[in-house]
């Protein structure tokens, strides 16, 4: 198997060469940069499979650098590491709201970061946790109709209903494409989202009406063990949901949250 290609963002060398030696083996294949805008020449000529970026840097900092990459087609889906000196939970907010896919506080556990790593990895490497469905688990009948709108419309009120041969996750009037990575929403048209909004937004609708907390969340879609990640991680990448697909953010009718208990995906049909 092809070593994964990390791409080290740090501009204190003593770090950089503690990350690189923790990583160091078949599994890694490491390039490290010493500043934000180097880093993004760097990933720019050719695309890593992960970043670890450093937040404190002079010039262009870590936040700018996250913020650059989400918005360049070209490295959009990188993940983004963050492991830095900012522990505070406004600069973790920050961080997850610039696109950052987790988030490291430095001194930092070795352990723990291998095994972060090796979770996105195994994640965006399978493409994503989900499986995509097709017409051959559940068949709509001989009147199946091809267009999605109507299939939408079709499936009102069910959970993860499939329309036949669409590949696509359907709940309510909200249809998650796993094919293109997209989902069509009533009230915002299509909307791209990134591979860690697509494994959530994919098992939140998998399971429809089912009720899940930010802890099982880290488990089961970001395949982080009960002691590691931060809920701030999926509390945030939640609210940026809801800013993409909701009619109004602030009074979610899609991304449900249940107080004290989690999230949940669902639908109100409201009636004339």
């Amino acid at each position: 198997m092809e070593p994964a290609y990390i791409l080290i963002i740090e501009d204190d060398e003593m770090v950089a060469r503690t990350i690189e030696r923790s990583l160091r083996g078949d599994e890694f294949k490491i390039s490290v940069a010493s500043s934000g805008v180097e880093g993004l020449k760097v990933a720019r000529r050719r695309p890593p499979d992960l970043v670890i970026l450093d937040i404190i840097m002079p010039g262009m900092d870590g936040y700018t650098v996250c913020r650059e990459m989400r918005a360049d087609p070209l490295v959009a889906d990188v993940p983004i590491l963050f492991l830095t000196a900012k522990i505070k939970d406004e600069d973790k907010i920050a961080g997850f709201n610039a696109g950052a896919d987790d988030y490291i506080t430095k001194p930092f556990n070795v352990d723990e970061l291998v095994m972060r790593v090796r979770a996105i990895l195994r994640r965006t490497k399978n493409g994503s946790n989900a499986r995509a469905f097709d017409s051959e688990d559940e068949p709509l009948g001989e009147n199946m109709l091809s267009d999605r709108v109507l299939a939408v419309v079709r499936q009102i009120q069910s959970k993860a209903k499939v329309a036949e041969g669409s590949q696509c996750l359907i709940v309510g009037e909200y249809v998650l494409d796993t094919q293109a990575y997209e989902l069509h929403t009533p009230y915002r048209g299509k909307v791209r989202l990134t591979p860690v909004q697509y494994d959530l937004l994919y098992h939140l609708m998998g399971h429809s009406g089912q009720i899940f907390s930010p802890a099982r969340l880290l488990d089961e879609v970001w395949d982080y063990p009960s002691d590691a990640g931060s809920p701030d991680l999926v509390r945030v990448h939640i609210k940026n949901l809801r800013e993409r697909v909701e009619r109004n953010p602030r009074a979610p009718t899609f991304i449900r949250t249940v107080p004290g208990y989690g999230y949940t995906v669902s639908v109100t049909i409201e009636q004339d």
